[in-house]
């Protein structure tokens, strides 16, 4: 027999795919539908994908019994794989510059035979009889399937009067009617298109790092047709362009986008650097000719100081200044420093004259600095990044340890606002911030407690985060702020023991100190607020099996009946999940819950419940129509 370790290996492996591949189809979901000369082949490779949802949430619940194997576990992982690199294709697709797909067609018709095939070819390798999925999804997803197998050998036929259209404007005929026809075909109807399809075209420069495929200045050029032609079919912004001569009295108000983040002035020469922001040309030069690697804006690195022109940008900048009747820049504005272009109040030496009150030995000089910091890491997102780069982590991870429980509030709080950055989060843990913030949720005031609460959860984001903080000890010291804590801070323990507990290791850790026993008392007591967090920790404990025996010794299937027929969706759908884990393979559990009226409030479910919901209420009337038959 193999040991414990050895059989939960490839399931916490299968548990991370089956997690990841819900929420790619999640995301997939949420992007917008596609318009332009691809959008059929992109709606119909969507469409299909959305449909294997209801596989993955299966797969959740059959993943966690112990069948899974390797070859189960590989095939999953394939599949995420294939379905990652699908949701890239299709943002970038829906994002991309529609002028460039359409004269790309061919290459990305090829593009997306070659992700039909991908997906085939995965769903082919999963093992379907390997997981306890009911039939009704089984055929849907045999459906798709088949509809993947159809479609890879199905090639997509061209727009042939937009390949026209195309072939007549690249020989220079700019026939209105044909420009009409193209701004149709192409969704670039109105200005707010136009403007999209530049940003589109730009972004492609910086991604290429020049000039793709030789055709930069081609589509500029229609671009520029495109929009002549949608001017001229609008009054109004014909109207517009024809009071030139009344602007010349005014100052336009130039567009935020032409401005130069340094000089804050109209740009005559843009540039993009390798963050892909965009600067005027003699002023990030300048900035680089100082000996600073960083961008300006958004302060990250930069991988390199090449600068690209941004040709896009320079010619809608040109058109700006024509349809305003004034000329283009002819010099460069003189570079201002950096922090008057911003609107954060990061102040470099500010921040590093804080840091050394924090290294002093007066207390009352540490809990002032530690609480400023603290404010200034919650007001926004440059000052996390610039507190951060300035060292301050360790020595407020060091204070985590103060003797003063007001200096360790702030400290610990600090900690919760700088990990809201997500590069913060691994220079925090990488300070061995993680057991000094559980002895502060063991052992300090309610506030800090709370505070440490919330970090951890923050911390548990990432994945080998959740192991470390299980080891350290922290579920326990959870679960007791989840009974003595505030409402806030029983939320926030709350929360931080579900994210915790997707980790298999860390669910036996909870089960141990006792966490069924309180979550059955928060569920008895509606008046305390916190039936949806008992109720969504419940569900994930019971996925394994020490929590399903530990959750059926505590009696729950009449308060589980109950949220069933009068909770809120998402506790209904809840309360259906934990009861078909305990009704399963387990027929006293299945006649308690038929005496407790179960099968009325399962029928009512499959009605009115949740996607999710009406399938496990199908799936558990299943298991009751099999246990009677036995």
């Amino acid at each position: 027999m193999r040991s414990t370790v050895e059989d939960e290996e490839p399931q916490e492996r299968g548990l991370a795919a089956v997690r990841s591949l819900s929420a790619v189809l999640g995301e997939i979901s949420g992007i917008s539908d596609c318009r332009g000369p691809l959008r059929r082949m992109y709606c119909d490779l969507a469409r299909r994908v959305k449909l294997l949802s209801p596989l993955s949430d299966e797969l959740k619940d059959s993943a966690c019994e112990e069948l899974i194997g390797e070859k189960e576990v590989g095939a999953l992982s394939k599949l995420l794989d294939v379905l990652v690199s699908t949701k890239e294709f299709l943002r970038s697709v829906n994002d991309g510059s529609k002028l460039y797909q359409a004269l790309q067609w061919e290459r990305y018709t090829k593009k997306f035979q070659d992700v039909t095939d991908q997906i085939e070819k995965a769903l082919s390798a999963l093992s379907y009889n390997k997981f306890d999925i009911p039939e009704e999804v089984l055929e849907q997803i045999e459906l798709v399937h088949a509809q993947f197998q159809r479609a890879k050998e199905r090639m997509e036929l061209p727009d042939s009067q937009l390949l026209t259209d195309l072939s007549l404007v690249r020989n220079g005929n700019f026939d209105h009617t044909v420009l009409k026809r193209l701004s149709e075909k192409l969704h670039l109807r109105t200005i707010n298109d136009l403007k999209r399809e530049s940003i589109a075209l730009h972004e492609m420069v910086i991604s290429t790092g020049g000039d793709p495929e030789d055709c930069m200045e081609e589509m500029s050029t229609l671009l520029k047709k495109l929009k002549d032609c949608v001017i001229g079919e609008n009054p109004v912004l014909e109207s517009l362009d024809n009071q030139t001569c009344l602007m010349k009295h005014r100052s336009p108000v130039i567009p935020d986008e032409f401005r130069c983040p340094m000089s804050l002035e109209l740009m005559k020469d843009p540039v993009i650097v390798s963050t892909g922001q965009t600067y005027e040309r003699s002023c990030i030069q300048k900035w680089l000719d100082a000996g600073h690697k960083t961008c300006p804006k958004t302060q990250q690195n930069l991988s390199h100081t090449a600068l690209t022109p941004n040709f896009v940008l320079k010619s809608l900048i040109a058109q700006w200044c024509e349809a305003n009747g004034i000329e283009p820049p002819r010099r460069h504005g003189n570079c201002r420093d950096k922090k008057s272009a911003g609107h954060s109040d990061c102040d470099g030496a500010g921040i590093n004259a804080l840091l050394e009150k924090l290294r002093s030995r007066n207390q009352e000089v540490q809990r002032a600095a530690a609480g400023e910091l603290r404010l200034l890491a919650k007001r926004n997102a440059d000052n996390r990044v610039c507190i951060a780069e300035a060292g301050a982590i360790p020595l407020l991870v060091e204070l985590l340890s103060s003797p003063d429980p007001r200096t360790q509030e702030h400290a610990v709080t600090a900690l919760l606002n700088l990990s809201i950055n997500e590069s913060n989060k691994s220079s925090i843990v990488s300070a061995q911030a993680i057991p000094k913030i559980v002895e502060v949720l063991k052992n300090g005031s309610m506030e800090a407690r709370e505070n440490a609460a919330a970090t951890l959860f923050s911390l548990s984001v990432i994945d080998a985060n959740k192991i470390t903080i299980g080891t350290a000890g922290a579920i326990p010291a959870l679960i007791d702020l989840l009974c003595q804590g505030s409402p806030r801070g029983k939320k926030d323990a709350a929360t931080a023991i579900f994210n915790l507990c997707i980790y298999q290791g860390n669910k036996v850790r909870a089960v141990k100190a006792g966490i069924v026993v309180h979550l059955m008392r928060l569920l008895n007591d509606p008046s305390g607020g916190m039936v949806d967090e008992a109720l969504a920790v419940m569900a994930i404990l019971a996925s394994h099996h020490e929590g399903r025996m530990a959750i059926a010794e505590a009696s729950p299937i009449r308060i589980l009946v109950e949220v069933m027929r009068t909770g809120s969706p998402r506790n209904r759908e809840n309360a259906v999940a934990v009861l078909y884990s305990l009704c399963t393979g387990d027929l006293q559990q299945v006649t308690v819950a038929r005496e407790a009226g179960a099968e009325e409030a399962l029928k009512e479910l499959t009605e009115t419940g949740t996607d999710r919901a009406k399938r496990k209420a199908g799936s558990l009337l299943e298991v009751f129509r099999r246990a009677l038959d036995s």
